[in-house]
């Protein structure tokens, strides 16, 4: 008996063991969760392995709301975890709008997983506290993917990079074409993890210390000799061709593979062989073109504070001048909600970019998409974009390391002897600094722009029906039913409305026969025109933004019921009396 009641201890401590861990909280912050059933610290980065854990434990503590499953397996076999959340006793979740999340397509852009995770977070465990969230989750479905790049990911956290590597996946390439592949990669020479920049001392060098960070490397003046050769990123020449670190792994860009105005390397750099080849773009694709009801998508990406929408290229001519006032009106308000982001058009604005997924998400599917760069410069001293600069100017981001990070960003100079190079000196920024925002800075940047996404979610339709009126004339039964849209995003866009490559919206009666079926063009003047073939199913385009339809109908006795249906407005159901 002893033996089993301390088993039945043991048990229980292992499953209360977290929860003794916590404190609680004794007053409630605003805009987070009081004591979450699932405690997770957002001021840290987590490996795929650890994102897999996070995923099991929502789905544990939250399974009415949350499930954990996958769209697919990486190059090396890692799953593409999915959290599906929405309230799943409130209807099917297929018949419900869809907004599909996902991040870290280019693997050093890491906190994209940090930010989608936080937002399945905390909608699971703020559900009771907030009915906004509550009926959000009853309307709406969220599917969301934190990385579709994990074997990359965890390369970027596990082995020596910059905070600029890798931007690929991990399919094998050769990159300098000299029939080998990844046999040149960076090689951290002194095993920090972190691959940062070479100088070796030279009285006629073209580069000196910085008189304002004697850690910072600068250009000499052009009149001046300066201390220093700089030698590049920390590297030997492996395959002695004359050239450091130009075989890494991949390397391709994944945001540049997908079926979209694709174009083929020599003309978009990082394409890779063909749309799709790469496994993890396909896994999504597949995923979404299962999912017909997805209506909204965001992409989470790093840096420079920015909202991103289509087209990549200029000659892409299908972004819809009615569907650009959705995005319009979407872009600007998260440019209120994200201080220092600023909303752009990514060919207009940035640099062209042919195959990217925001443009196959709207351009194949009609899912309205924004991807946001995380992280901006202005975050550094709350400063403006022209004094900070995109990625932030190098005084400040040393300055910053000084005052608030305490020289934890940068490597200092120090000495080693280099196989090639002799006797060098090597220093700079850590890989984890200047693309990733610090600790104390993780979590703002999860909730203004999961923030954002939600607002962009709320925003999804949510069709009803305004009114059912069915009246006796010459001997028929007329029934009129007006269906109204209450948000911005319409329940196809006019790209699909007018390319005709998704199936229309369909308004059913039920339970009696019917002699004639109509749209009503103009219900002002009463003009309707009639639907010829399935009169009882009347196809509509769209129901467009904060707008509305009317359909009609003759029949010989009184309807049953009439449903809506839409792949991403939802289904409803109005029963007549």
């Amino acid at each position: 008996m002893k033996k089993i009641l301390l088993l039945i201890f043991i048990i229980l401590s292992a499953g209360t063991g977290q929860a003794q861990n916590m404190v609680a909280s004794s007053l409630k912050a605003m805009g987070a969760p009081n004591n979450p059933r699932v405690e997770i610290a957002w001021n840290r980065y987590y490996d795929a392995g650890q994102i897999g854990e996070i995923c099991a434990r929502l789905a544990r503590a939250h399974p009415a709301f949350v499930q954990h499953s996958s769209i697919g397996t990486s190059v090396q076999g890692r799953p593409l975890h999915l959290l599906t959340v929405t309230d799943f006793a409130a209807g099917d979740p297929e018949r419900k709008p869809g907004m599909y999340i996902d991040g870290n397509i280019h693997s050093n852009e890491i906190q994209g997983a940090e930010t989608a995770l936080y937002t399945a977070w905390y909608l699971a465990e703020s559900r009771d506290e907030n009915p906004w969230i509550a009926d959000l989750l009853r309307q709406k479905v969220f599917y969301i993917v934190p990385t579709i790049n994990p074997d990359a990911r965890d390369h970027f956290i596990n082995q020596g990079n910059t905070a600029h590597s890798p931007r690929s996946g991990l399919l094998p390439r050769d990159d300098d074409g000299d029939g080998l592949v990844d046999e040149d990669p960076f090689d951290d020479l002194d095993g920090d993890g972190h691959i940062v920049m070479m100088r070796r001392k030279n009285p006629h060098g073209r580069w000196k210390s910085s008189p304002d960070d004697p850690r910072r490397l600068v250009r000499a003046d052009a009149d001046k000799t300066g201390e220093y050769d700089f030698l590049g990123w920390e590297g030997v020449d492996n395959d002695h061709d004359g050239t450091l670190n130009e075989d890494g792994p991949g390397y391709y860009d994944p945001n540049r593979n997908w079926a979209w105005n694709w174009q083929p390397d020599y003309v978009q750099h990082g394409a890779d062989q063909y749309p799709f080849s790469i496994p993890e773009n396909r896994a999504v694709a597949e995923f979404v073109l299962r999912h017909k009801n997805i209506a909204g998508a965001q992409s989470y990406h790093n840096t420079g504070g920015m909202i991103l929408r289509g087209p990549g290229a200029a000659n892409d001519s299908v972004y819809n001048a009615r569907d650009l006032r959705v995005y319009d009106n979407i872009g600007k308000k998260g440019e209120e909600m994200l201080p220092g982001y600023r909303y752009l058009v990514i060919h207009k604005d940035l640099y062209p970019a042919y195959g990217g997924e925001l443009d196959w998400l709207y351009g194949a599917c009609g899912i309205f998409t924004f991807s946001n760069e995380l992280w901006s410069s202005f975050d550094y001293f709350r400063t403006k974009e022209k004094e900070a600069g995109w990625f932030g100017r190098q005084e400040a981001v040393y300055r910053f390391d000084q005052l608030l990070l305490f020289g934890e960003g940068v490597v200092d100079w120090k000495p080693i002897e280099h196989p090639q190079f002799g006797a060098i000196e090597i220093g700079g920024l850590k890989k984890s600094w200047t693309r990733t925002p610090p600790s104390f800075m993780i979590e703002d940047m999860c909730h203004r722009n999961m923030a954002f996404t939600l607002f962009h979610a709320y925003h999804l339709p949510v069709v009803k029906f305004d009114s059912v009126t069915v009246r006796k004339q010459n001997g028929l039964y007329v029934t009129d039913a007006v269906i109204v849209n209450e948000r911005m995003v319409p329940t196809r866009s006019m790209h699909e409305v007018t390319h005709k490559f998704t199936q229309p919206d369909r308004v059913v009666i039920e339970g009696t026969k019917v002699v004639a079926g109509l749209r009503v063009v103009d219900p002002m003047l009463n003009i309707a025109e009639e639907q010829k073939y399935h009169p009882e199913r009347i196809e509509i385009a769209s129901v467009p933004a904060m707008g509305r339809v009317k359909v009609r109908w003759l029949t010989k006795t009184p309807p049953k019921r009439i449903l809506f249906h839409s792949l991403k407005g939802g289904t409803i159901v109005y029963s007549c009396k």
